[in-house]
């Protein structure tokens, strides 16, 4: 039996990165997926490889910042596969000012992707988490994706630190407030370092040009040197990590963040 038969999982930010591996390791453990993105030409893509690798997935376009989007994901999710057992709040932005350097309309793009799409999905996949808890006997799960930048404060990325600063204690409120009525519903954060992906590569050019420089290679291996473990990770590992979070070898966890840095923050 694998880690994911018979779940349904509804995955946003899922056409490419960390979402895009995510929605593919799940099928391939068992899950159904919703693949969901505003990319809809790249999601429609992870989607056909999925279904052609002999998975099930369905692709819904989706604005995170867009109730009337996250209620159609749902919607399709249970009218497709009968139900709704797994979200992953994977979405999200990265925009590499400062303080005083950031528009006011990028902090509202900033925050409104990063927390406020967290926020609705949490709050508009909940009814049907709750439902397909009842059935299951170690419930539904939620997994936010956070970063070690909700963890520690970053001198160069100060507003995106604080976006998953604020994912990262809203998962804890999140599972504690579920638990207390008895939804059944698991909600953990897992926290990736610096990963491979376009996200990863916006943080390089940001970094490179706070110093005057468009040479990205430098910065890529000062950031690979400070890595314990000797490399940056790919998304993979932290897919892995949303595996383990989803299925039910993690049936005791709720509330917690689940770090995947190679040892970034043991410093």
């Amino acid at each position: 039996m694998s880690r994911l038969d018979g779940k349904v999982a509804l995955i946003s930010g899922a056409a490419r990165g960390i979402g895009g591996e995510t929605a593919r390791l799940m099928a391939q453990v068992g899950a159904q997926i919703v693949v969901a993105d505003v990319l809809d030409e790249r999601g429609r893509q992870t989607v056909a490889a999925i279904n052609a690798a002999g998975g099930q997935a369905e692709y819904a376009h989706l604005d995170v910042t867009k109730p009337e989007d996250w209620t159609a994901a749902v919607n399709l999710a249970t009218s497709r596969f009968g139900k709704l057992d797994v979200l992953v709040n994977n979405a999200g932005v990265f925009i590499g000012k400062g303080i005083e350097e950031i528009s006011l309309d990028e902090w509202n793009r900033l925050v409104a992707v990063n927390m406020t799409g967290v926020f609705l999905g949490t709050r508009l996949a909940a009814p049907a988490l709750r439902e397909a808890a009842k059935s299951s006997e170690h419930g539904s799960a939620i997994v936010n994706l956070a970063s070690i930048a909700g963890i520690v404060g970053s001198q160069l990325d100060p507003l995106y630190s604080m976006t998953k600063g604020g994912v990262t204690l809203f998962t804890k409120s999140a599972a504690l407030e579920f638990g207390r009525k008895g939804y059944r519903i698991r909600v953990n954060s897992i926290h990736p370092g610096v990963i491979q992906t376009d996200m990863g590569e916006q943080t390089f050019v940001a970094r490179a040009q706070r110093t005057g420089s468009n040479d990205t290679t430098a910065v890529r291996q000062v950031v690979t040197d400070s890595v314990p473990w000797g490399r940056m990770g790919v998304p993979t590992d932290i897919a892995k990590g949303i595996v383990f979070l989803a299925s039910d070898d993690a049936s005791f966890m709720t509330g917690a963040g689940l770090v995947v840095d190679g040892g970034w923050t043991a410093h």
